[in-house]
């Protein structure tokens, strides 16, 4: 058990495509004066065809993936002597979830040897923070923000991800985890709101699963 925010080292933001990630991890780093890692999708050449066509480039696209982030996390915690903690917008075992829901049987075998020979040493966070959101508020993100290569994303995709992310969370035990109800939340327009979200990612003490709700607080 951590005993206060002295010891988050290694703070995680996950979320569906479209959750906000990015933007807190961003953020909280900014805030704290912390190293900000960042994943690095647009590196990915595969994934405009991935969203094109599913079926023929999900295999290439996710074997990039993970061997992208595997080398980023063994880059993570070289000697930094000028960051106090760690900021990032996605852990490793994430990989996994996209995985098995893009994966054919034999494709998902292939991937499973890799994943099994390179997925040790790989740091956990000290804290991960899930951003849970809706379809609807997901996709009016997705659009809003208007990448190209994500034009051909498809809400029927959004929420078998978002189901997918949300039961790989709710078994999630490698770190302390913090579950926030973002369609309740307006951290980037509402100063309040993430300041509130900060006080609640730095509480000591915290028990192995937590959960946030903006609407429960007074306001």
């Amino acid at each position: 058990m951590h005993a206060g925010n002295e010891e988050l080292r290694h703070i995680a933001i996950e979320g569906v495509i479209g959750a906000g990630k990015t933007t807190l991890a961003t953020m909280l780093a900014e805030r704290l004066g912390g190293k900000l890692v960042l994943e690095r999708f647009e590196e990915n050449p595969f994934l405009p065809k991935f969203y094109e066509d599913p079926e023929h480039y999900a295999f290439q696209t996710q074997i990039f993936f993970l061997l992208s982030r595997f080398r980023q996390q063994q880059e993570l915690f070289q000697a930094d002597l000028f960051h106090k903690h760690v900021v990032s917008d996605y852990i490793f075992e994430k990989d996994k979830i996209f995985a098995y829901l893009t994966l054919q049987d034999d494709e998902l075998k292939l991937y499973e040897a890799v994943l099994g020979a390179i997925e040790k040493n790989i740091p956990v966070p000290d804290l991960v923070v899930y951003l849970q959101s809706g379809v609807e508020r997901l996709m009016s993100n997705i659009r809003h923000r208007a990448r190209e290569y994500e034009e051909h994303i498809t809400e029927e995709y959004i929420r078998e991800l978002n189901e997918a992310y949300n039961y790989f969370f709710f078994r999630y035990k490698a770190s302390p985890l913090l579950i926030v109800k973002s369609t309740e939340i307006d951290f980037v327009n509402n100063p309040q709101d993430f300041e509130d979200l900060l006080q609640q990612i730095l509480r000591p003490n915290r028990a192995p699963v937590e959960y946030y709700s903006p609407a429960a607080r007074e306001r």
